[in-house]
């Protein structure tokens, strides 16, 4: 077989063969910094919106810049979130403790497999319930910020609308957690198999 003919049927197999042939803790880590990632962007992304709101309302009423602080600490508390679900799924990705028998019988390869789709799924969850977490505290907080300047009685309504929005987070790592729970990396061979 020439070399070209390999290529080409090294392209054929496409993204399909990528995914299936990735190892567990690859999509794990993958987990991991999906989770963290996607929730500093929606964090980044809220205070960015806040922030500018906060800062040209603010023209008109110096008297709400230090009272509308609370909207960036909400947009802020999405990425704690990602990095309290970062912890959790860092702490469950451990190496087997007998080395080099990956190939022999005895390895549950479906506790892998498990484990590692689980917590990829974990981070992904928790990153996009993020992202949409911290673009809706945004939003809220700098509609907070134009209408406190205008007319102060409406910061607390406003205030609680953001409180809602901020709840998505929670959500998202409440609902990370639950799926995270039952993923373990199996940390010996089933049977001493390859001994004999």
């Amino acid at each position: 077989m020439s070399s070209a003919q390999c290529a080409s049927e090294y392209c054929n197999q496409g993204w399909s063969e990528v995914l299936t042939h990735m190892s567990p803790y690859g999509y794990a880590s993958f987990g991991v910094a999906f989770g963290l990632g996607l929730s500093v962007i929606g964090a980044a992304w809220g205070i960015w919106l806040t922030g500018s709101s906060l800062v040209g309302a603010a023209i008109k009423a110096p008297r709400i810049r230090s009272k509308n602080l609370i909207s960036v600490i909400f947009c802020e508390a999405t990425a704690i979130y990602g990095v309290i679900m970062a912890i959790i799924l860092t702490n469950k990705i451990k190496a087997p403790e007998t080395s080099g028998y990956y190939l022999e019988d005895g390895w549950d390869y479906n506790g892998y497999y498990y484990a590692g789709y689980g917590m990829f799924s974990a981070g992904l969850s928790v990153g996009l319930t993020n992202i949409a977490s911290g673009i809706s505290v945004g939003i809220a907080g700098s509609s907070c910020a134009i209408a406190d300047a205008q007319d102060s009685s409406l910061f607390v309504k406003i205030l609680i609308v953001e409180i809602f929005a901020s709840a998505l987070g929670i959500f998202g790592i409440i609902v990370g957690i639950i799926q995270s729970n039952a993923c373990e990396f199996p940390t010996f061979a089933i049977s001493n198999n390859y001994n004999n």
